[in-house]
């Protein structure tokens, strides 16, 4: 069956202008040889210059893509929390004192105890009340920075309106290199703010706020040593830490007398709260009894316990603070 015929529509030769300012490039259909022997693929085993430019500019790019992360991740520890409002940030330190750290027994891995983090600085952000500063903090963040990198921070809420200058320096003077947050293992942010409980965020994401200085003490002491393995030990470091924080420091003056009767009889017995070995049950009770204004008044074996404490120099910076 013959099919019907359609005329065509246009002339069998048409002219096309092709635009100029379009790249031209060449046919890659018509190079001659396999791809491998292209100018970008590998030659007798090695890159090509160019790729291998390619690939360093890539890592330069990747290394400062993760610093603005670590500095962003610091960052967010305060401000997607109530502390956007920080109005002043007054010093950043690496300590440089040197007390011996040799009584703290045992190692603790900051991967292990915090989770990985691709090496981000792991930020502990406390909120604490300048009418009830917490002596026992500086003395562990003292021992921190024996053990570790820290990049440690001092904030003022615009919930105080009046800070006294030792506390505005409790943590020490402005490091150096504090600009360069990926240099620091672990960052320490102090926030003087009108709260009515000491308060720590660690993980915002991850974790509930932590309440009360003596819950933040053994947070930050886990940091250094592991608790004792024998639970009886364990158990009663803290005792003696409940016992600081909740009689020596909130109780009343019979309460106070009493405990310093037990410290009395205890330390009879072993030079330290929980044996031989000193634990952050000395930390909690020598902060308490100092702050309460009974180390002068104490008896003989707390007299004694109290200056093998300041023997050790961690003590300085709650000692310093109450000159």
């Amino acid at each position: 069956m013959p099919m019907y015929q359609v005329k065509p529509v246009s002339g069998s030769h048409i002219k096309t202008d092709i635009p100029t300012c379009m790249y031209k490039l060449p046919n890659i259909h018509a190079q001659q040889g396999n791809s491998c022997t292209s100018e970008h693929a590998l030659q007798n085993g090695e890159l090509d210059p160019a790729v291998k430019a390619l690939e360093a500019r890539q890592d330069e790019i990747m290394r400062k893509l993760y610093e603005l992360k670590a500095a962003v991740d610091g960052l967010a520890k305060t401000v997607t929390t109530p502390d956007a409002d920080l109005d002043l940030t007054v010093s950043s330190s690496l300590s440089s004192q040197s007390p011996s750290s040799s009584t703290f027994t045992g190692a603790a891995d900051l991967d292990t105890l915090l989770g990985k983090d691709l090496g981000a600085l792991r930020d502990i952000v406390i909120n604490a009340n300048p009418a009830q500063p917490p002596l026992s903090l500086l003395v562990l963040h003292s021992v921190l920075c024996q053990r570790y990198r820290v990049l440690s921070t001092v904030h003022v809420h615009s919930s105080v309106t009046d800070v006294p200058p030792q506390l505005l320096s409790c943590l020490g003077p402005r490091h150096a290199d504090s600009y360069a947050r990926q240099k620091f293992q672990l960052g320490f942010t102090l926030i003087w703010k009108d709260v009515p409980k000491l308060q720590m965020k660690f993980s915002v994401q991850n974790m509930c706020p932590i309440e009360g200085e003596a819950s933040v003490a053994r947070f930050l002491f886990k940091l250094l040593s592991p608790y004792p393995s024998d639970a009886a030990v364990a158990t009663l470091v803290d005792s003696w830490v409940d016992t600081a924080f909740f009689q020596l420091a909130e109780g009343s003056a019979k309460e106070r007398s009493a405990v310093l009767r037990a410290l009395n009889a205890s330390l009879g017995r072993s030079p330290w709260l929980a044996g031989p070995d000193f634990s952050l049950a000395d930390i909690a009770c020598y902060c308490c009894v100092l702050q309460s204004g009974s180390a002068s008044s104490t008896p003989a074996n707390v007299q004694r316990w109290i200056k093998s404490c300041e023997n050790l120099g961690h003590f300085n910076p709650a000692r310093l603070f109450l000159q």
